[in-house]
């Protein structure tokens, strides 16, 4: 029988991918071997695991190499950026270091939650004494626990803060009391009244399920004492996160555009496209991948806690009147394609344009990575 004359080379040009695979995941694993080490050295110096400047030179150096080799600098770009993203979910490179030696008991109200959870856990593996009590457990039991705290972490829905805050019992003086709220006026002035000791105001700019802190941001509004909550912000630095210090007047109105218009947006857009019944399998087989990556990014909300977005959405009583504003220069779009308005329309658009000013051409340069990595998981 003759051997056919496609399947015989390409068998063995198979095989020989197949072995160089197999040297790429043992060069993986020694690499990841490595980036554990890189830890432990960062963990006992307390340094933090995300070093942008460094993964910046890295980048630029690999992509030099790479055209110098004849390989496409964006394939190696995209591979040692998974890479990293990888190794930020390493235990072993988290480098976790306790920089409150003295600090007694942590205290997370509303730990059985899940971001209350998560910061449950990157306390423990920084290796602070971390205890948990629920919005449910008896007054005695509260008071129990609280007892002789360094920090109490308020971590519960948000239409319940401000009356868990004002239910707790009297705090050591020097306790830090710190909430994981995303509105702050409201929450900082109750925190504020409850406590005479330190007090200092987080959001976490993500959500419970980040495998990672790493290149993760962190609003931290200060209340009082600021040199006493020095250390926190310095750990969730530690921890990879970026922290922003901002006013809570000033975060809360941002927090309108950034998530109440976002979300309510993506609500309606949801249910328009619920309503105008079309197939959504059918969405998908014609999507590009922009297309196809607006889709996720709308249906994944529709995955999710209904009650907490409702939350983040109405937490500001400024949300209404910003969202009325949108709703107003929606209409007024419209009417310019009503009235057929093209040169309008494009001067609206140069507006736009300048605006975003530098920023939109680093934005579609951003995209093309993000859009290249959706096609590639389709």
């Amino acid at each position: 029988m003759s051997q056919d004359p496609v399947t015989e080379p390409l068998a063995g040009l198979r095989a020989q991918i197949d072995e160089v695979d197999a040297q790429l995941i043992d060069l993986l694993a020694r690499r990841l071997e490595l980036v554990g080490q890189v830890g432990e050295v960062k963990g006992r110096h307390g340094l933090p695991i995300y070093a942008p400047d460094r993964e910046r030179a890295m980048i630029e150096a690999k992509r030099a190499m790479a055209q110098e080799r004849g390989v496409p600098a964006d394939l190696v770009e995209d591979v040692l950026r998974r890479c990293m993203r990888a190794a930020y979910t390493h235990e072993k490179s988290m480098g976790f270091t306790r920089q409150q030696p003295d600090l007694g008991p942590v205290v997370v109200v509303g730990g059985g939650g899940r971001m209350g959870a998560l910061f449950s856990r990157m306390l423990t593996l920084s290796g602070y004494e971390v205890r948990v009590v629920e919005r449910e457990d008896a007054p005695q039991q509260v008071a129990e626990t609280l007892a002789g705290a360094g920090m109490v972490l308020v971590s519960v829905p948000i239409h319940d803060t401000v009356d868990v805050v004002r239910s707790l019992p009297q705090l050591p003086p020097d306790c830090l009391l710190v909430d994981l709220t995303s509105t702050k006026t409201e929450v900082m002035a109750a925190m504020l009244a409850a406590h005479p000791g330190p007090v200092l105001g987080l959001h976490p700019m993500f959500g419970p399920d980040v495998d990672s802190l790493a290149k993760q941001v962190v609003a931290a509004v200060p209340g009082r004492d600021p040199q006493a909550s020095a250390w926190l912000l310095d750990q969730i630095r530690l921890w990879g996160a970026r922290v922003h210090e901002i006013g809570a007047e000033d975060h809360d109105a941002l927090m309108g555009l950034i998530q109440a218009q976002r979300h309510f947006s993506t609500f309606a857009y949801g249910w328009h496209l619920a309503h105008e019944d079309h197939d959504l399998t059918e969405l998908l087989a014609l999507s590009s991948p922009i297309y196809r990556l607006e889709l996720v990014m709308v249906g994944r909300l529709f995955a999710q806690d209904a009650d907490l977005y409702y939350d983040i959405i109405t937490a500001s009583p400024r949300s209404v009147a910003l969202l009325e504003r949108y709703h107003d220069r929606f209409d007024e779009c419209l009417d310019l394609l009503r009235r057929g308005e093209r040169e309008e329309f494009v001067a609206r658009f140069a507006e736009i344009g300048a605006w975003f000013g530098g920023h939109a051409e680093r934005f579609l340069t951003e995209s093309r990575t993000l859009l290249a990595h959706a096609d590639s998981t389709r």
